[in-house]
């Protein structure tokens, strides 16, 4: 077992707290893991199962975050690939300067935006673990979608040999081969969602299917192409343009909790149907992910995970920021 350290410097500001709540979305997440003061997650990076750690030293305006990659026979291919997915996933190189001159003119976003200051735009690290988190979560709460995706971590994810708890990674296509409908069923996913799991793990199996090569694609191509697999609609395609893309200009309009959020946050007495949504954000784009996110913070912070955990950040003096 081998271990390589490098840091990362987020364009400022950046809070890993806030960005690890946002990636993870529930405490009940196997997947990606949240201490107080640490981001743990198992990549897959050339076949092999990595444990990467993060935390980051520096305050918010002069963040540095510190990665520990712990692996077998770890090369400085495969560090360099952890470094380009944390980086992906962390969202540490987008420039929010312009999402915040944008709030200062609306002063209703001014505050949700002023409290969550340094909250980054997470990513899945594959367009394959967006689109399977999108078709878990189809219909379902939130708490049983990441249930069901932990779920499926354990059965099918490979597992690391170095991890103090025995995590596993999030399973790529190649983990569901051999995997029948019935062995998804007995996890908690419908025979849709089953068959709808491996016939697109099949086909990127069998380069009948290219799903990262959507990024060189615009919005309305890339909806059209995800919409025409077994199991992915305009909420789960959405899901996957600004979760697995980075499009930061799409608010999934058909997403009933963000619908919810967003009637409550604007005051609106009546729910929102998808084109009330559009019509609401229209506003804030290019950023209406963003505001996405933001709102997915306040409802964190409402059933209080982040209070129960204070960011820890480290300078040249011990700071604690607490919530």
């Amino acid at each position: 077992m081998s271990q390589r350290s490098f840091s990362i410097t987020p364009i400022p500001p950046f809070r890993l707290d806030l960005t690890a709540w946002a990636l993870r979305r529930r405490p009940e997440n196997a997947v990606d893991r949240w201490d107080g003061r640490t981001y743990r997650r198992v990549l897959m990076i050339d076949s092999k199962a990595v444990e990467v750690a993060v935390y980051q030293s520096g305050g918010p305006e002069e963040p540095q975050l510190e990665v520990d990659v712990t692996g077998s026979g770890l090369t400085v291919r495969q560090e360099g690939f952890a470094r380009v997915l944390l980086e992906r996933m962390l969202g540490v190189h987008k420039d929010l300067r312009p999402f915040y001159r944008l709030a200062t003119r609306d002063p209703r976003l001014q505050p949700l935006v002023d409290e969550f200051r340094g909250l980054k735009p997470p990513q899945f690290p594959t367009v394959f673990e967006a689109v399977a988190n999108g078709i878990a979560c189809q219909q379902l709460s939130l708490l049983v979608g990441i249930l069901l995706l932990s779920r499926l971590a354990h059965e099918i994810g490979v597992i690391s040999a170095n991890s103090q708890d025995a995590a596993h990674a999030f399973p790529n296509p190649a983990d569901f081969s051999g995997v029948k409908v019935q062995s998804l069923k007995s996890l908690g996913f419908s025979a849709n969602k089953s068959q709808a799991l491996i016939d697109a793990s099949s086909a990127i199996r069998d380069q009948r299917l290219n799903l990262e090569s959507l990024v060189k694609l615009d919005n309305q191509v890339v909806l059209e192409r995800l919409v025409k697999l077994k199991g992915v609609g305009r909420w789960t395609a959405e899901y996957v343009l600004l979760r697995g893309l980075g499009r930061l200009d799409i608010f999934p309009g058909d997403d009933v909790g963000a619908r919810k959020k967003l009637a409550h946050f604007l005051g609106k007495k009546k729910p929102l149907d998808y084109d009330g949504v559009r019509r609401a954000v229209a506003d804030w784009q290019p950023y209406a992910g963003l505001v996405y996110f933001h709102l997915l913070l306040a409802r964190i912070k409402k059933d209080g995970w982040l209070s129960s955990h204070h960011f820890q950040c480290t300078t040249n003096h011990d700071l604690t920021l607490a919530q």
